[in-house]
């Protein structure tokens, strides 16, 4: 065997281990994550969370040390279409299609280390940063979990209170499929609201040159004609669901014209999701995933 392929074999047993200790399951079609995560409309929140993401200067400094984040469009739609399918398989897949991701992942964290070039905030030039770090992972997944919501009620309706807890208590099964310390991710929507005002006004929230620089590369790519449309909707609702604190950090202008530019693209991308069918408004994953659980279903019943 490959050292690549054992490397995978090696995580993909580990995260199976993790999960069988802990009792649990990637979640049904009753659930509020696949309510949720179902909508093709609610990546438009990712770029709001890659953004809070990248504001860590140690999760800027392995994204800029490691991705093809700046390299062009085309790796971009590519790295994007990767990232996509990862969510599709955790969300929606089987529970080994969930397990076989997570080790990928877990591959491409083992290869993500290094150290912060420059004084960034409270870390100093050398701090070394890990893919692995549990604290980061945290930050990683509290952007989502903080980010998805708010574009579903932006873009789609509303969700109760007991929706929101349910859907982070839903998300920690990213625990044992990334190693994640249990008990370390928020398990209601207070303790998450708590995590994303402490970090921020902590100091550890800082954004750094590689940040702006990263931030510059999604938001304004060379060449953004082809698809200009796409790319204005998605600066202004990335930029606009910004913590203005972040958002000025970055350096990113709101005036009230963007503002108002702003609330027509929501209300053209409401009204379109409104009018769609089913086939354009969720992910193929998620019918395919719905029908699964249901023949499944049959199965035990008979």
């Amino acid at each position: 065997m490959d050292p690549a392929r054992a490397q995978f074999e090696r995580h993909r047993d580990a995260v199976r281990r993790r999960l069988a200790a802990r009792g649990i399951a990637p979640v049904g079609p009753d659930s509020v994550t696949w309510k949720i995560n179902r909508e093709v409309v609610v990546i438009a929140g990712w770029g709001r969370a890659i953004l809070l993401q990248l504001a860590h200067p140690l999760v800027a400094a392995g994204v800029g040390d490691h991705s093809t984040f700046r390299s062009s469009l085309t790796s971009g739609f590519r790295r994007l279409h990767s990232t996509i399918g990862a969510m599709l398989s955790l969300t929606f897949g089987t529970e080994e299609e969930a397990i076989s991701v997570a080790a990928g992942i877990n591959c491409i964290h083992d290869r993500v280390f290094g150290r912060l070039p420059d004084r960034v905030g409270p870390f100093p030039s050398g701090e070394e940063y890990s893919a692995h770090d549990p604290e980061l992972l945290r930050w990683v997944h509290a952007t989502l979990l903080d980010s998805i919501p708010l574009t579903y009620e932006l873009l789609v309706g509303p969700l109760t209170p007991a929706e929101r807890d349910r859907y982070c208590v839903e998300a920690t099964v990213i625990e044992p499929l990334l190693d994640i310390p249990e008990g370390l991710l928020p398990r209601n929507w207070a303790q998450l609201d708590l995590y994303m005002r402490e970090s921020v006004s902590s100091g550890r929230i800082s954004v750094s040159d590689t940040s702006r620089s990263l931030a510059r590369s999604m938001l304004f790519p060379r060449h953004p004609f082809i698809l200009w449309p796409a790319f204005r909707a998605m600066q202004l609702i990335t930029i606009g669901m910004l913590p203005p604190a972040i958002r000025e950090a970055y350096g990113f202008q709101w005036t009230a014209s963007h503002a108002r530019a702003f609330v027509r693209w929501t209300r053209f991308i409401r009204a379109v999701r409104r009018i769609s069918p089913r086939m354009l408004r969720e992910w193929p994953g998620a019918r395919r995933g719905r029908g699964a659980h249901v023949r499944r279903a049959v199965v035990r019943r008979a």
